[in-house]
């Protein structure tokens, strides 16, 4: 079995690879966004979880390799799309693409890292490839779901938690329960299997964007990597902002709406002001319980997985990492 940190290693070094072989192609103005967001690094958990799958029916990793950057491509080109609809300035504590380039620059060369994914996917002629591109495209399609939801919702007052948490599922869960679900069809797992994985992620998923946002607003712009508070000053329905605005006092609500809803005002005195309506609320504790729920209920759904507990290990190490859990 390899460890989560052996799978981080060589998902790390097969991108670079990967990333520096586009280099080679013209035109130069195309690949180098590519590059700059390849290289910024970040957690790599969409492409170890795929590994991570693979591994737990099979020592040969090497077939899920190609589909597992494809998926990382692929959440790239997601990520260079949404940092320009959301106005976003950071990302992995260093410019995002639109700023360091351009915004056509981000959009084109977003597009061509959609269709670079799927070239990858179609490195490894498997036989499970006809299902694993099935999957894969199914999820392409509700990640933009979920993202449309997402900017649907900023033009709302009255989005509700059962919205949100589909809305999350759509746009984070998906990709995180597809690389596990790919991982293992890579690997000819049963099918019954390849689905319980598939529902592990959505779970994991849905626990890691509720931690997202809760870091967003509470965590510290040095270790998370983007700005803090982005999520307000966008008016994001998190569901820290939905449950305020259906707990706060009357006065609380209305202080609540007037920052939503003013065009002109300082940016961290915004953050600091919602962030202490949020305090004062309590919504903070109804995050937490809610990423602790989901993430039992994929730890849950692993316990109950039919493979030896010792090749289950390396995905349980890896969830409890992703959720920053202190045992």
């Amino acid at each position: 079995m390899y460890t989560v940190e052996e799978l981080q290693n060589r998902v790390s070094v097969e991108i670079e690879k990967r990333s520096k072989e586009l280099l080679k192609n013209k035109p130069v103005e195309l690949y180098d966004p590519i590059h700059y967001s390849l290289e910024m690094g970040g957690k790599r958990l969409r492409p170890v979880l795929a590994l991570l799958a693979c591994n737990m029916f099979s020592t040969k990793i090497e077939h899920a390799i190609p589909a597992a950057i494809g998926i990382e491509v692929f959440h790239n080109f997601t990520l260079l799309h949404d940092d320009i609809m959301d106005k976003a300035d950071v990302r992995r504590s260093r410019p995002t693409v639109h700023k360091k380039f351009s915004e056509n620059a981000a959009i084109l060369s977003g597009d061509a890292m959609a269709f670079q994914s799927y070239r990858y996917f179609l490195e490894e002629r498997s036989d499970a490839l006809p299902e694993v591109l099935e999957v894969f495209s199914k999820t392409a399609i509700e990640v933009c779901e979920g993202q449309q939801y997402d900017m649907d919702f900023e033009q709302r007052m009255d989005v509700t938690e059962v919205e949100y948490l589909e809305m999350i599922r759509l746009k984070t869960a998906v990709l995180l329960a597809c690389s596990l679900k790919v991982g293992a069809l890579l690997a000819n797992a049963p099918e019954t299997l390849a689905n319980q994985l598939y529902d592990f992620g959505i779970n994991l998923g849905l626990a890691f964007q509720l931690q997202d946002d809760l870091l967003d607003t509470f965590g510290d712009q040095a270790v998370f990597g983007k700005q803090i508070g982005g999520d307000i000053l966008a008016n994001k329905k998190t569901l820290l902002l939905i449950n305020a605005l259906e707990k706060a006092s009357e006065n609380e609500k209305q202080r609540l709406i007037s920052w939503i809803e003013k065009t002109d005002f300082n940016p961290k005195e915004k953050i600091a002001a919602v962030t202490g309506l949020y305090q004062t609320i309590g919504v903070q504790n109804i995050a937490e319980e809610k990423v602790n729920d989901y993430f039992n209920k994929a730890m849950r759904i692993l316990d109950d997985l039919n493979v030896q507990d010792v090749v289950k290990q390396p995905l349980r190490n890896l969830a409890n990492k992703m959720l920053t859990r202190k045992h």
